[in-house]
């Protein structure tokens, strides 16, 4: 008759704990020690030379950007597609225009998210739409970016870097990661449906400013929000998310409720910068 694995088990379990907790010590090391390394002056310049967001920041924030801009390095992995070669200089710039997102508001937000992927350029993804008759369509969307619920981000280096000039006002990263931070709580954030009392106040702004958008492009009006944005309310802040930080006095001007709501929202006053 065997003996009883049980202690045995209990032995290897405990032995196994102890590696995954010293793993963990291991990794917080490691961590604060790279979050501790001092911002290479050469990421400054580039980033001054490729980002007007970061450009018109002032100092102060800049430096409270940093250590979130280090964390978001050291904790999430670029991919590159299709032979892209992925620089520091790639990484440090989609890592700092995302962070300008969460840095006032909540440094955390991105801790869930696991990759990047980089193509060179535009790419293709396969969509399959069923309409309400079970009428199945397949098609080929070509996209700039996309955010894959909360693990993952796909963004094309090149509109990154020299987003088409038709396109108006366009930053493909805070568009992206603007959707993943709705994703990161459920859609909630534009969900006009949604019943959380904290978000009252800004879905009334959203759907007043969703719903006057809807109607400036149906009636062929220029808008200084991509007309795009009248898709969905998720799309619409999406792109307004894009416009906030990009012509903030704009937006103040011309939807002062608007620009009041996102600045409660990522806590930051970019028209002031």
């Amino acid at each position: 008759m065997s003996g009883d694995p049980g202690p045995l088990l209990a032995v290897a379990g405990i032995g196994a704990a102890a590696v995954v907790a010293a793993w963990y010590v291991v990794r917080r090391r490691r961590r604060a020690a790279a979050l501790a390394e001092p911002f290479p002056e050469e990421w400054r310049a580039y980033l001054h030379d490729a980002s007007p967001v970061y450009r018109r920041m002032p100092e102060e924030l800049r430096r409270r950007l940093e250590p979130v801009v280090r964390r978001f390095l050291r904790d999430i992995r670029f991919v590159g597609c299709n032979g892209l070669e992925v620089t520091d200089e790639m990484r440090v710039l989609i890592a700092t225009e995302a962070c300008v997102l969460i840095v006032a508001s909540n440094p955390e937000a991105y801790r869930d998210l696991m990759s990047v992927l980089l193509y060179p350029e535009e790419f293709v993804v396969n969509r399959r739409d069923e309409d309400e008759a079970g009428v199945v369509t397949e098609f080929e969307d070509v996209l700039s970016g996309e955010s894959h619920d909360t693990s993952r981000i796909v963004l094309s280096w090149q509109d990154v870097i020299a987003p088409p000039e038709e396109e108006g006002i366009c930053n493909v990263v805070l568009h992206e990661f603007a959707h993943y931070l709705d994703s990161s709580v459920g859609g909630d954030f534009t969900n006009l449906e949604s019943r959380h009392e904290s978000l009252e106040e800004w879905h009334d702004i959203l759907e007043a400013e969703f719903n006057a958008h809807v109607e400036a492009v149906e009636n062929d009006e220029e808008t200084l929000i991509s007309p795009d944005g009248a898709e969905h309310p998720s799309e619409f802040f999406a792109y307004a998310t894009e416009v906030f930080f990009e012509a903030p006095t704009e937006l103040k001007e011309r939807h002062p409720r608007l620009y009041e709501g996102l600045t409660k929202a990522f806590g930051l006053d970019p028209a002031a910068w």
